[in-house]
């Protein structure tokens, strides 16, 4: 059986900023198609491991290294991103379709011409995330869930070797979420996915690895819960019921 080969392979990493570390020693490796989970309480360095793997933060020891789909060692790769919070006028007559298609602009101007071959890889994307019938619709027009979707669309939409998300399910309702998870479960077939989040028990039941971020980085395969390091780390006392298609945690007094 072929090994699974790397894209992404982070080494000692510490990454230090305003006079304080944030992240130390930290070491991973995320290969083609995984589907990692990113845990630990707020504060921790989870968004701090993203923006060193963005390139919007140096790390002060340590490497980043990224391989293309034969393993060879190459420069970047392609990061589709969705942040926690997305500063963005929705006033500004946009449509979804214009959101969307604007995933294509990285390192672009803004005048840049789209090609036929562009159009009809948003067009298959809007559809992918059941966004045809608002289209054309200005985005401040959307429910927050919906608005999500579309930022999700926009990062995938240039066929990212690696989708990030940080925090996704923030604006959308349990119904809207459990949609997202299974579109999830669909774009895994073609990328590795790295999900954000502050509550194991939201994620647990569909990620296949855990990383547990606490300043440092502790990496758990085949999405073992890891229940005693999130007691000892954030100092709450917890247990992990799943059933059905939505985990749910429950919290011992403290």
């Amino acid at each position: 059986m072929e090994q699974p080969k790397p894209i992404v392979k982070i080494t000692n990493l510490t990454v230090s900023y305003d006079g304080k570390t944030a992240l130390e020693n930290a070491c991973l490796t995320i290969e083609h198609n995984d589907f990692l989970g990113v845990i630990g309480p707020n504060g921790g360095g989870k968004t701090t491991l993203v923006k060193a793997l963005l390139g919007l933060l140096t790390p002060t020891t340590g490497t980043i290294e990224f391989f293309n789909n034969q393993g060879t060692p190459v420069k970047n790769i392609n990061i589709g991103y969705l942040p926690q919070y997305l500063l963005f006028d929705y006033d500004f007559p946009i449509t979804v379709r214009e959101v969307v298609m604007s995933g294509f602009l990285a390192g672009k101007s803004l005048f840049h011409r789209y090609t036929a071959q562009q159009r009809q890889k948003a067009g298959e994307i809007i559809n992918l995330f059941e966004l045809t019938p608002l289209a054309s619709r200005p985005i401040g027009k959307l429910s927050g869930g919906q608005r999500q979707r579309v930022l999700m669309a926009r990062a995938l939409v240039s066929d990212p070797s690696l989708l990030v998300l940080d925090e996704p399910s923030t604006y959308m309702d349990k119904e809207s979420e459990g949609q997202m998870y299974r579109l999830l479960r669909e774009i895994n077939n073609h990328c590795a996915i790295m999900l954000v989040s502050h509550d194991m028990g939201t994620i647990v039941r569909e990620v296949r690895n855990i990383a547990c971020v606490n300043h440092t980085l502790h990496y758990h395969p085949a999405a073992e819960p890891a229940h005693e390091w999130f007691e000892e780390e954030v100092g709450c006392p917890f247990e992990l019921v799943a059933h059905g298609h939505l985990p749910h945690r429950i919290l011992s007094s403290h």
